[in-house]
């Protein structure tokens, strides 16, 4: 059931550099809310967390260890947070900025197919936001959370002139 200092230490630090890989190879794959992962997203995090469960305790199996690995979890977790609503470059660093899929009506290929957007994606976040064509969209972004949100010319204060819309929206 328990086990020695130096064993523990070990699954701390083991434990840490695993929490930091896991953080970097999600940062990495892009941006998806939890309700848009694909079979293949889960898929990939549950064989995740299955592998990289005995790099961070080794041979241990005792409840110590997995105490120890659970506490550094949540520790690195709540650092992780802390710091990033402290520090903007921080919470650049973890959580990525926002990407922009289309400006001013018209797709932006590069960005749609860094972020792994597929045309039916946008079409469904367009439908979602009331907009027919792209053409209705002054701008769509992809949050950092996954979320993509729409802003219609619609919604743009009423008064300004529709070619002025965007030049008005980057000045608030």
């Amino acid at each position: 059931m328990w086990t020695s200092w130096h064993v523990l230490g070990e699954i701390a630090l083991r434990t840490s550099v695993i929490y930091l890989l896991v953080l970097i190879g999600i940062r990495l794959t892009g941006k998806r809310e939890v309700g848009q992962m694909t079979p293949f997203d889960l898929t990939l995090l549950l064989l995740l967390s299955n592998s990289v469960q005995n790099a961070m305790t080794g041979p241990d199996t005792s409840l110590a260890g997995g105490v120890v690995a659970a506490s550094v979890l949540l520790a690195a977790n709540f650092l992780v947070a802390r710091i990033s609503g402290r520090s903007r470059r921080m919470r650049r660093l973890v959580q990525g900025s926002p990407t922009l899929l289309v400006y001013n009506g018209q797709v932006i290929p590069d960005h749609m197919a860094k972020e792994h957007i597929s045309e039916d994606e946008l079409t469904r976040a367009l439908r979602e936001h009331g907009c027919i064509a792209v053409q209705d969209a002054a701008l769509v972004v992809l949050e950092v959370d996954g979320a993509i949100s729409v802003l219609k010319y619609d919604d743009v204060h009423e008064g300004v002139k529709p070619q002025k819309r965007l030049r008005f929206l980057h000045r608030h």
